[in-house]
C-alpha cells in the first residue's frame, strides 16, 4: 500500500502554514480526516496497521479526535474492542463507560505521531487503570527519528515534514496567516 498515493488522491497533504497540536509550525499538513472519510480506505489502512501486531490485544485505544476512525478500523480488523480518550480541561481521560481492567493487553492507535505527547499521554491512562501497553501504532510518523515512546511502535509511512518553533518559522516571518487544522485545542 502506498499511502502517499492514498494522501494525494484526495487531497490530504495540505501546503500553506499550520500550527501543530505540538505547537510546533509548518508548511505542510497531513489531514487524515480527508483520506479516513473514505470507508474503502479506511478500511484499508486498519487492515494494513493490524497486519503489523505481533501480539494480539485486548483493546485499541486512541486519543480523540485523529485516532478515532483508524483505531476502529485497527480493532475491526484483529477483532477486538475500541475505546477513545478525551481531552478534558486539558487532561485525557476514559469517558462514556468505557473502563479498563487491570492485566488488559492494549495497543494506542492514532493517525499521526510527530512528538508522541498524546501517546504517551494514552499510555498513562493505561498503566493508571492497570493495564498493559503493547505499544502503539499510527498511519503516519512524524517523529523525525525516535519518538521515545519506550514501548513498540510501528507506522504505515514515515514523512519528513518541517516544524519549527514559532520564533524560527519562515512563514511567520513572511507573515502569512497560521491556520490549527488538527483536533486539540489550546489550553486557556
Amino acid at each position: 500500500m502506498n499511502v502517499e498515493n492514498l494522501f494525494v488522491e484526495h487531497g490530504a497533504l495540505l501546503k500553506g502554514h499550520f500550527l501543530l497540536s505540538s505547537g510546533l509550525h509548518s508548511d505542510k499538513y497531513l489531514q487524515c480526516a480527508l483520506v479516513l472519510a473514505q470507508p474503502g480506505a479506511a478500511e484499508a489502512l486498519g487492515k494494513a496497521l493490524a497486519a503489523t501486531v505481533k501480539t494480539k490485544p485486548d483493546l485499541i485505544l486512541s486519543p480523540a479526535m485523529g485516532g478515532l476512525m483508524i483505531g476502529h478500523e485497527v480493532a475491526r480488523a484483529l477483532g477486538v474492542r475500541h475505546y477513545f480518550t478525551e481531552r478534558v480541561e486539558g487532561k485525557v481521560l476514559l469517558r462514556r463507560g468505557f473502563a479498563l481492567k487491570p492485566g488488559e493487553k492494549v495497543i494506542v492507535v492514532e493517525d499521526v505521531v510527530t512528538t508522541g505527547k498524546s501517546t504517551k499521554e494514552v499510555f498513562e491512562v493505561i498503566k493508571a487503570a492497570g493495564a498493559n501497553v503493547l505499544g502503539a501504532l499510527s498511519i503516519i510518523d512524524r517523529t523525525e527519528g525516535d519518538p521515545d515512546l519506550r514501548a513498540p511502535y510501528a507506522a504505515l509511512w514515515k514523512v519528513s515534514v518541517p516544524a519549527w518553533a514559532p520564533e524560527l518559522c519562515p512563514p511567520c516571518r513572511a507573515g502569512i496567516p497560521v491556520v490549527k487544522p488538527g483536533s486539540r485545542m489550546e489550553k486557556k
